[in-house]
């Protein structure tokens, strides 16, 4: 976990949250574009139907490769805004951005918010 401190980037949370990550699941985000964008645009937003995002997963799951498990260029953005206006505190925005950037790696992975939820529920 981040230490507190309030001067810590954003891209610095992000970094943090991927390098806690065990090396089985780094080894295989090789086609895995991770941004930051400051906010989700209107048209994400409205193709999901919601009102908001902290992050946003695009592409196809691993689970879905062809049979020769070629790698299919993915995306996933973390929405820096949204973190800053719902968590002022800086240790309860560096463990929700830690969770988000897990959230959509899990997606990448194959992992849908139903079970997502599950797992969560079981902790």
């Amino acid at each position: 976990m981040v230490e507190r401190r309030d001067d810590i980037s954003f891209e610095e949370l992000v970094e943090h949250a991927l390098a806690a990550l065990p090396d089985p699941f780094v080894e295989r985000l090789d086609s895995v574009a991770i941004v930051i964008e400051d906010e989700p645009t209107a048209d994400q937003l409205a193709r999901l139907q919601v009102r908001g995002l902290y992050g946003l997963y695009e592409g196809i799951p691993r689970t879905r490769w062809g049979a020769d498990a070629a790698p299919v260029p993915s995306k996933i953005t973390i929405f820096r805004a949204p973190f800053e206006r719902q968590y002022r505190d800086p240790v309860a925005r560096a463990s929700a951005v830690e969770d988000t950037v897990n959230h959509e790696i899990a997606h990448h992975f194959g992992i849908s918010d139903a079970r997502l939820r599950e797992l969560k529920a079981g902790r």
